[in-house]
């Protein structure tokens, strides 16, 4: 489907885009692609090959989505969010090929500027937290904190990450840390980890 002067999108001719639909200006939609009816999409995000959107999946701006990824209904995705190829979501807690139930769907929510690894699996029914990185093949069963890494399977946190993706020193007694790479200060009270905010001058 070519973008029309009312669809300001790139949608590759390969991929079907199902009328109503809510995508924001600047999105490009790539090869086998399929939007269904009343999914929502941000500006400027990216859709690599083989990507379903789901009638009631929300994607928000500048979210990139690789290969062959399904993001169903009651999928949650928020702002700059990088979802790797090959990852999985699910909204059926325990399904049945005979039992329908579409009414029991849960919400599964990506916060703004988390990165989900390629081939990683999301249960339904969980909060991946601001910027946390789900490491490649992780099964992640519970909410996720801000910032955290989750690796393994089931996934556990193992260490926290950086705004800017790199993976943070170990906390001090104190609670502290600083990156290596930018220099930004982090504070960590039990599982709660935050930027410091410097002081201005």
């Amino acid at each position: 489907m070519r973008p029309t002067m009312a669809d300001p999108f790139f949608a590759h001719d390969t991929a079907r885009v199902d009328p109503p639909h809510h995508i924001g200006s600047g999105t490009r939609i790539w090869h086998f692609c399929h939007v269904m009816p009343g999914a929502q999409i941000g500006e400027n995000c990216v859709l690599g090959q083989n990507v379903y959107v789901g009638s009631r999946a929300v994607i928000g701006q500048n979210v990139k989505i690789q290969n062959n990824v399904s993001v169903y209904d009651q999928v949650i995705i928020e702002d700059d969010v990088f979802v790797g190829p090959s990852a999985v979501f699910t909204n059926v807690v325990n399904p049945r090929s005979r039992i329908e139930r579409k009414n029991e769907y849960k919400k599964t929510l990506v916060q703004v500027g988390a990165s989900i690894g390629a081939n990683a699996t999301i249960i339904c029914g969980v909060a991946i937290g601001k910027y946390a990185f789900v490491g490649a093949g992780a099964v992640v069963t519970k909410d996720v904190p801000d910032f955290a890494l989750v690796t393994g399977v089931p996934g556990k946190v193992t260490g926290y990450m950086c705004l800017c993706g790199v993976r943070l020193p170990v906390f001090s007694w104190a609670g502290k840390t600083e990156c290596t790479a930018c220099q930004k200060k982090y504070h960590k009270i039990e599982s709660i980890v935050k930027i410091v905010e410097e002081p201005q001058s």
